[in-house]
């Protein structure tokens, strides 16, 4: 990672992924039976924790957990090469689930930003993507067969004898872009998004289509969904956003001209704002988009290059 490089929540995560070991069953097997090997069990894409931190099973209570386990994954090797597992505990209650794992309620990893660095967040995103996946390819969409876990959690294998079509985690690709007007003074382009509140803006962003390069669908959104052309496209930066199965590129664009004109229905309003403006806005309360998202260094570090 270069110095300069921001490092977003879910991205920079401390683990080797430790791919090769993926194919090796009989390796999986030892390392899940190691007593020092660290679980990490979720309910219902939920982390399990114990006063506000996600807890981490070793011993006995992981081998219990991985005993109930409706599935699961290995994620890699921690920094003293000890192996970590996610463990998927939906099948039972709730409240079955935090006992078994010793916690003390199941949280939105979400909620825990600002609690959880950077790193040990993308951890636990990882995790919950993964096991989101698993809950959602239980069956082939080609034949309808049940299909069942491989290479270490990382894909699904169909037992349809005529079928046997391997199943990988897809990654939904989406741009994020934070628009500048064309001419003085400096302004950025936000949007109230339906479903927003009042005076709610955000930068634009949409999912990447078919066929569809990152720098098409900057360009196709910012026309669709807003009316601006935009040229001068930077790339900034990527973040893994694994809620479920999401990857945030951002970018850094200038409008053609000032005109403005929104479709209604994604978004409802937007404006081009000053720097000074937005500082205003982060004055009276104002958050500069989710504190956990690319969104929010994007505005960050517009206002940063700024006086």
């Amino acid at each position: 990672m270069r110095a300069d490089e921001a490092v977003l929540a879910y991205g920079g995560g401390w683990l080797d992924r430790a791919g090769e070991l993926r194919a090796d069953p009989e390796r999986i097997a030892a390392l899940m039976a190691d007593p020092g090997s660290v679980v990490l069990p979720f309910w219902r894409d939920r982390c399990l924790v114990a006063e506000d931190v996600p807890v981490r099973l070793t011993g006995d209570l992981a081998a219990g957990v991985l005993a109930l386990a409706d599935e699961t994954a290995f994620l890699g090797l921690g920094d003293d090469t000890s192996a970590v597992f996610a463990v998927d505990l939906s099948g039972l209650s709730e409240a079955a689930a935090v006992e078994a794992a010793g916690a003390g309620a199941a949280v939105d990893v979400r909620a825990l930003v600002g609690r959880l660095g950077p790193a040990e967040a993308a951890v636990q995103a990882y995790a919950r993507g993964l096991l989101h996946w698993h809950r959602q390819q239980r069956f082939c969409g080609a034949c309808g067969a049940s299909t069942v876990a491989r290479g270490g959690g990382h894909v699904r294998s169909c037992t349809g004898a005529d079928c046997g079509r391997l199943l990988f985690p897809r990654i939904e690709p989406a741009v994020i872009v934070l628009v500048e007007a064309p001419g003085a003074p400096d302004r950025c382009l936000l949007a109230r998004h339906a479903g927003a509140r009042e005076g709610a803006y955000s930068t634009l962003a949409g999912f990447v289509e078919v066929g569809e390069s990152l720098e098409d669908a900057v360009r196709r959104e910012m026309a669709e969904e807003a009316g601006v052309t935009v040229t001068d496209l930077t790339y900034v930066g990527s973040q893994a956003w694994p809620f479920p199965a999401g990857l945030m590129v951002g970018f850094r664009a200038t409008a053609a001209s000032e005109e403005v004109r929104v479709d209604g229905e994604e978004l409802l309003e937007a404006r081009w704002f000053t720097r000074d403006e937005l500082r205003e806005r982060v004055a009276a309360g104002w958050p500069l988009g989710r504190v956990d998202s690319i969104d929010h260094h994007l505005l960050r570090s517009w206002l940063a290059a700024g006086a």
